[in-house]
């Protein structure tokens, strides 16, 4: 697992740990010394910790114009044991929230379980969003199954094309475009 990087090529067009805004301003990364794990196995030291013994993200990109975030997640999503929806809602979105964020876009490619409990943060972040929403993209199809048989798709899109983005070729803002026309075809 360490040697799962998080996407890197959009770095020259945002950086969370050099954004005033960002949860993760002045973070500081090494190149080398692995010191997160999950589950004993380390992984790579560019993803940031939120709370989370399991699951950590890292903000790829965040326009505060247009109102959108693109986070990428790798880990466990046990919100059974450890209640990982709360330190994401918590220490990520609500921050984000705060500066004019209310559309996030969620890779789940390295999101290898997930196991649901309550669902009164997911309604929580939902609802704070108003006209905004939560797209999950690329989920492993066993993760976006247990997801489903939580009930959580009422408030998070997933599924479809959704899980077949292509978005490493995208620039952020096509991303934003593709995803949030998937959404605005759902809601017609």
């Amino acid at each position: 697992m360490h040697t799962i990087e998080p996407f890197y090529a959009w770095r020259n067009l945002y950086d969370a740990s050099t954004d005033p805004r960002s949860p993760f301003f002045g973070a500081t990364y090494s190149e080398t010394l692995c010191i997160n794990s999950v589950y004993n196995y380390f992984i790579h030291p560019q993803w940031d910790e939120f709370g989370s013994a399991t699951l950590y993200a890292k903000i790829l990109y965040a326009d505060y114009n247009i109102g959108f975030c693109v986070i990428e997640l790798l880990g466990e999503w046990n919100d059974l044991l450890y209640n990982d929806i709360m330190f994401l809602k918590r220490n990520i979105a609500e921050i984000m929230i705060e500066k004019g964020i209310n559309r996030f876009i969620l890779i789940g490619e390295n999101v290898l379980n997930f196991h649901a409990d309550d669902d009164s943060y997911y309604q929580e972040w939902f609802d704070e969003v108003e006209d905004g929403w939560i797209a999950l993209i690329n989920f492993r199809p066993h993760v976006t199954t247990e997801i489903q048989r939580g009930r959580l798709d009422y408030y998070l899109a997933l599924g479809g094309k959704l899980d077949e983005v292509n978005w490493r070729t995208l620039s952020p803002k096509q991303l934003f475009e593709l995803v949030h026309a998937q959404i605005t075809r759902r809601l017609h």
